[in-house]
């Protein structure tokens, strides 16, 4: 999700300054979450489950044929 919302933010440059090491040698340790990009829905360790599919599609369909919208 962070990193969707860099990338949708559309910054030139992001700056850093520790690396996924750093954090996890200080107890900060997201490797299961980058384990669980890899899985499948159905073999997560929480439920990813989809819900109301079909009413949000009808909203990106008006937001595909919106005259004045913004592009990002």
């Amino acid at each position: 999700m962070c990193l969707g919302a860099i990338y949708w933010a559309r910054p030139k440059v992001v700056y850093f300054a520790n690396n996924r090491q750093d954090a996890a040698d200080i107890g900060f340790d997201d490797s299961m979450i980058y384990d669980e990009m890899n899985a499948s829905l159905e073999e997560r360790k929480i439920p990813i489950i989809s819900l109301g599919r079909e009413n949000a599609l009808k909203v990106f369909h008006l937001w595909k044929h919106k005259d004045d919208k913004t592009l990002y």
